[in-house]
């Protein structure tokens, strides 16, 4: 199994940057991609990046430009870095994981408030 927690969300201005960061633990050895989704209020869960695990990136169409994805293999850490951030950009971010053995995996969440 694979626990994740997500951190570093919070409120920003328009223009602002924040980090997200999804700390892995458990059997991380398993992992094959790790994804940032995120899910406005009233909206479908919408995936924003991911990261393989040979470093390949991914992005939305929406935040190309703007987001960063990234690892460090040492923390087992994955990074989403947010820049230029828009009030749309306002959502709860989840990290998710997908292993080989052990199916998918959800962080409980974290919330980014992006005011105008």
């Amino acid at each position: 199994q694979v626990q994740l927690v997500e951190s570093g969300g919070g409120l920003v201005q328009a223009g602002g940057s924040l980090r997200l960061s999804c700390a892995a633990s458990g059997s991380i050895f398993s992992i094959n991609v790790v994804q940032w989704y995120r899910q406005a209020p009233g909206k479908q869960r919408e995936l924003v990046a991911h990261i393989t695990r040979d470093g390949r990136r991914n992005y939305a169409d929406s935040v190309k430009g703007r987001f960063t994805i990234s690892k460090d293999n040492a923390k087992s850490t994955v990074y989403l870095q947010m820049n230029s951030l828009k009030p749309e950009d306002t959502a709860v971010y989840y990290c998710s994981v997908t292993t080989t053995l052990y199916g998918d995996y959800w962080g409980q969440g974290t919330q980014v408030t992006v005011s105008s």
